[in-house]
């Protein structure tokens, strides 16, 4: 797994293109571009088809595949538990590329387009517990919650920043616990993790097609630098401790 990885149960590397208006569906039109990128990246060769979405997939070896998904008004593609980032990087790189030909993309009819850093811990615990304890119970807010008698139901950070003084480059750091009232009241936790969202989004408009694949190193090096200096240090390590402890 890349280093980013090496703190948490599954790292990957995710990207959103926003449409404005709806995707083609013709057989004919989503066929060409799935072949096109499986000639890129022959292990992708799983055609699957979901509620309201399509999809191109990759085996799934050790816990580590690619992705990518159509839907009404977005492109979506994912790479899980990557050797490398340039690997994941490569997937994302191809569909900027080719996925406005095959599909009529303008750069009119882009919304935004984002990576994500996802950093997924297990967690066999109140996952919200661990997320309070780990970012909250040093602050303020700790006075909230009588940790000895009341268990936390809730504690989900979320915090956006502007990177540009336009406001059109953003980044979110978002936490996810998914622990539910009947774990709580059972004290029997499920096996979902906890998750560590890093988004990059530019938003347009965009004035060409090129724009596409040069925001991209943009993001990516937003995303990098972020994980690295904040996400990794400020918010990974400490739920990790925590869960440790």
């Amino acid at each position: 797994m890349h280093g980013l990885g090496v703190l948490c149960t599954d790292f990957y590397v995710n990207q959103k293109i926003a449409l404005k208006m709806d995707l083609p569906t013709a057989r004919e039109t989503v066929l060409s571009l799935f072949d096109r990128v499986q000639r890129e990246l022959p292990d992708m060769n799983r055609f699957r088809r979901y509620d309201g979405e399509l999809a191109l997939e990759s085996p799934d070896a050790d816990a580590r595949y690619s992705w990518l998904a159509l839907n009404q008004t977005a492109i979506r593609s994912g790479c899980v538990n990557p050797e490398s980032l340039d690997q994941a990087y490569r997937l994302h790189r191809l569909l900027l590329e080719v996925a406005p030909y095959f599909l009529s993309v303008s750069p009119l009819d882009v919304d935004f387009v984002e990576l994500v850093f996802g950093f997924d811990l297990e967690a066999d615990a109140n996952r919200n517990e661990v997320v309070f304890d780990a970012l909250l119970a040093d602050s303020p807010l700790t006075a909230l919650i009588d940790t000895e008698r009341e268990a936390v139901l809730d504690a989900q950070p979320f915090v956006g920043f502007s990177l540009s003084r336009r406001g059109d480059l953003q980044a979110f750091i978002e936490i996810k616990t998914r622990t539910g009232a009947r774990e709580i009241a059972t004290r029997q936790w499920g096996n979902e993790p906890i998750s560590v969202y890093l988004t990059v989004r530019r938003y347009g408009p965009y004035k060409t097609l090129d724009d596409f694949t040069d925001s991209f190193g943009t993001l990516a090096g937003h995303a990098e630098r972020l994980a690295e200096e904040r996400v990794i240090p400020g918010v990974v390590v400490p739920i990790r401790q925590t869960l440790m402890s």
